[in-house]
């Protein structure tokens, strides 16, 4: 299956916005800056895995062999929408910091 490029690129925008949006809301709620960068490797695999999460405790070393034949099956521009998902989520730690050093409490 081949992915054109405009969905490639609107996939980008939607990934980084996600992740910025929920890294920036988790950071209100708990405080965390850095929270949302620390759960993206879990939020990813959760996405790119075909088990559910029990599976890794009943059949684990099945579960993680088919978790890691599909990170090798990743294309190329899932790998790009997956890492600027992941910049999103750095990026909402930041502005948190930035806007916390501007003197923003509630932040």
């Amino acid at each position: 299956m081949q992915i054109s490029i405009i969905h490639v690129i609107i996939s980008i925008v939607l990934f980084f916005i996600l992740f910025f949006g929920i890294g920036f809301i988790l950071n209100m709620l708990l405080r965390m800056t850095w929270i949302m960068a620390v759960l993206y490797p879990i939020v990813v695999l959760l996405i790119i895995d075909e088990v559910s999460f029990s599976e890794y405790f009943t059949d684990p070393k099945q579960s993680f062999a088919n978790l890691a034949e599909n990170i090798f099956l990743l294309t190329p521009a899932d790998i790009i929408i997956l890492f600027f998902g992941f910049l999103g989520a750095l990026f909402s730690g930041y502005v948190m910091k930035l806007l916390r050093k501007k003197g923003y409490r509630m932040f």
